[in-house]
């Protein structure tokens, strides 16, 4: 039986770890520090019998360092991070603090009880994101665990710090760390400001769905639950020190992405019964197509052209490669949405 500690364990990425691990994992028990910032979500943990809820911050490196003591932790998995592009651009400050002296929080205070005494084997999990190397051309090769960082935001750029600060503690101090960059997220549990679900229930509220620019931004679209095995993989077999690239093989303009969600939420009121008495303001529930709604708007300052992830290194050492096609997981997705009401309801607000 091990102890895990997971920051930002009520947010996207780490509620399904959670979960993950909770199925996975059964023995061993979660902590789960989060602050429970607008992201962050008490409903995302139902169901997960061996999480606890710490309702903390992460700056706060006395309460990081009395739980590591108290509950014999040897393992953190840090997903707390703001991570809205649109938001770092109007609001900054909050990224410098949670993504950089947040994460140097938590690595002083791994730093203060797993260095000490006997140094007893631990890991400290750090989770990126591809968006530190910057832009890449139409014919560029995908980022690799090589390429130089890059940052054209304050969220990636305050990601980028925090990378360095992970590698450093491992060169400096000998902190037995692992990081990986991933691609676009999708999946359950997702905050609806980000792309998928923002759609998504735009089109089951019949509001516009804004396009930035011309629509072909690329981005490599991973399921999160293929990023949670890659992490179950890098804890198990990553050497410290060392970094991967986590993608997942789906290399889509925003625009191939947005007609996909369109068509599987016509399909979804064509199969279901009764989901046009729920969304009658749908398109699909007027009997209208749901490609009605798309709008072209002002582009995003600084918005990157291109990600895509070279996962070579992530399938020769750690055996990992993602299992979720695309046009599978993004059905799995609104279905799961249309399940859970009740969870989105709080934090999505009809803007036609």
């Amino acid at each position: 039986m091990a102890s895990l500690l997971v920051t930002g364990g009520a947010g996207f990425i780490g509620g399904n770890f959670v979960h993950y691990w909770n199925a996975h994992h059964p023995k061993d028990s979660v902590i789960v520090l989060d602050a429970l910032t607008y992201a962050g979500n008490r409903k995302t943990l139902s169901g997960a019998s061996n999480a606890e809820l710490i309702v903390g911050d992460i700056r706060d490196t006395n309460l990081v360092e009395r739980l590591l003591r108290e509950r014999g932790i040897a393992t953190i998995v840090h997903f707390a991070a703001e991570s809205h592009v649109d938001r770092s651009i109007s609001g900054p400050d909050a990224f410098i603090d949670t993504n950089i002296l947040g994460t140097h929080s938590l690595l002083k205070a791994a730093n203060a009880v797993w260095l000490a005494g006997d140094g007893k084997e631990h890991r400290f999990h750090h989770i990126s994101t591809d968006e530190v190397f910057g832009s890449l051309g139409p014919e560029d090769p995908a980022f690799n665990e090589a390429t130089p960082y890059a940052p054209n935001s304050p969220y990636s750029a305050s990601k980028a710090a925090s990378d360095h600060l992970v590698r450093a503690y491992h060169h400096t101090y000998r902190l037995q760390v692992t990081t990986s960059n991933c691609s676009n997220n999708y999946g359950p549990y997702q905050h609806p400001e980000k792309l998928i679900p923002l759609f998504l229930l735009n089109a089951l509220h019949g509001c516009t769905l804004p396009i930035y620019g011309d629509g072909m931004n690329v981005r490599d679209w991973l399921h999160v639950e293929d990023h949670c095995r890659g992490i179950e993989a890098c804890l198990a077999k990553g050497q410290p020190g060392e970094t991967y690239n986590l993608g997942g093989r789906a290399e889509l303009p925003n625009m191939t992405v947005i007609d996909a969600i369109c068509r599987e939420v016509d399909r979804a009121f064509e199969e279901i019964d009764g989901l046009a008495d729920r969304f009658p303001a749908a398109a699909a529930a007027k009997g209208q197509k749901t490609e009605s709604l798309k709008a072209l708007v002002a582009d995003r300052p600084g918005h990157d052209r291109r990600y895509a992830i070279d996962g070579a290194k992530a399938f020769a050492e750690l055996g990992y490669e993602p299992r979720q096609t695309f046009d599978d997981g993004l059905r799995r997705t609104l279905r799961w949405y249309l399940d859970h009401e009740d969870w989105w309801r709080g934090h999505f607000r009809p803007r036609k």
